[in-house]
């Protein structure tokens, strides 16, 4: 059984590990690699860490009580300005500190759907923070292998909603796995992307 206890320190580890396996992932972009295509196909290397930065953004401030309502459009368009790594630094610290908080997911965030388990957002953001350091690393030719255990962490959180990932238009359809997949795989096979080959899915669900 899952109990509060373990969901209070188990998620913030688990999100405070996506940010630092990302974020060595964003330190080691070169300067002419922010342009690069990704795996979503909407977005280059800039653009991707753009969205990832601009969600931890938008979870420090619903932790903190603001509401979607009242943040509006403040974190609209790029975030990143001249240094890209500083303005990830700072928006991964902010979340890092506000999920890590005492009570911090014990409470409701007000999204623009209505509120929602504070748990439950940080779980999905953390997720995607694992997707998308795949996606980030893919694009830049960087190490593709994922941590283990936050590869088990983003199928449990998955898990639940696999099936209807591709009706919000936000993920391409899960692809086939092969028999004997290793979980990775499994999990890049749930959020239509292929280990193998180049491409794969448009933009993840945003804190929005």
């Amino acid at each position: 059984m899952v109990t509060r206890g373990h969901i209070a320190t188990a998620l913030p580890r688990m999100h405070s590990a996506a940010l630092e396996h990302i974020g060595r992932l964003v330190r080691g972009v070169e300067p002419d690699q922010w342009t690069l295509p990704t795996p979503c196909r909407e977005w280059t290397v800039r653009g991707l860490v753009n969205h990832v930065t601009v969600q931890e953004q938008w979870l420090a401030l619903l932790l903190a009580g603001d509401s979607a309502a009242a943040v509006g459009d403040r974190l609209d368009g790029d975030q990143l300005g001249d240094d890209p790594v500083l303005a990830f630094k700072r928006a991964a610290g902010d979340a890092d500190e506000a999920v890590s908080a005492s009570g911090a997911l014990d409470g409701t965030v007000e999204l623009w759907s209505g509120p929602a388990p504070a748990r439950h957002l940080v779980s999905q953001l953390a997720m995607d923070l694992v997707v998308h350091a795949w996606d980030l690393a893919r694009a830049t030719g960087a190490d593709e292998h994922l941590p283990p255990q936050l590869v088990s962490f983003a199928l449990r959180e998955l898990s639940g909603y696999a099936d209807r990932l591709a009706a919000t238009g936000l993920f391409d359809r899960p692809l086939p796995v092969p028999e004997g997949a290793d979980s990775q795989t499994r999990l890049l096979a749930l959020t239509g992307r292929q280990a193998d080959r180049p491409g794969g899915a448009p933009r993840s669900e945003a804190a929005r």
